[in-house]
């Protein structure tokens, strides 16, 4: 049985990652507005593993006979500025998931729950990827600066990644 704060800091969390979804398909509308469809189809890969992230817990919650209560999502901004800004943006929301995750393995300690920490360790190697994925587009878009030449490489890299749902022993 899962305790009522780890269950309240799951449920919380599940929004946490509903709002990462709806971030990342902002910023994924942003840059299709601005022409770069690579960096938004990049930014709508992303809206979709963040989606997966939030069922993960989801359906975490509902195996262990917990109930699932959503909240209001909140509204994400709508403007970034240029490609870099947005970037930042990103990695800076990713370092704040991690702590949220890593405070989550830090309750389920406290807690003694060793499902949710086996379970928690999954995210938590997830957000060394998430970030340092989001960290390496940053410092690139530092070395082309203003160069769109530059932008245009990056943005057609960008493009070429894919959604692949993890399979279940990646879970």
């Amino acid at each position: 049985m899962i305790s009522k704060k780890l269950h309240k800091a799951i449920n919380a969390q599940i929004n946490r990652e509903l709002f990462s979804e709806y971030l990342y398909l902002s910023m994924s509308a942003w840059f299709a507005k601005e022409n770069l469809d690579g960096f938004a189809s990049w930014m709508h890969v992303q809206a979709q593993e963040e989606h997966f992230h939030a069922m993960k817990f989801f359906n975490y919650l509902l195996e262990r006979g917990a109930g699932v209560v959503l909240e209001q999502i909140d509204k994400p901004t709508t403007e970034f500025g240029n490609p870099l800004k947005a970037f930042q943006m990103a990695y800076e929301h990713e370092q704040y998931i991690t702590k949220n995750i890593n405070d989550l393995m830090d309750l389920a300690n406290k807690e003694n729950d060793h499902a949710a920490k086996s379970f928690l360790e999954w995210y938590v190697n997830e957000q060394v990827e998430e970030e340092a994925s989001a960290d390496k587009i940053v410092s690139r878009l530092k070395m082309i600066g203003d160069r769109i030449e530059g932008i245009f490489m990056l943005d057609n890299t960008l493009g070429q990644r894919t959604y692949t749902e993890p399979s279940s022993t990646e879970e």
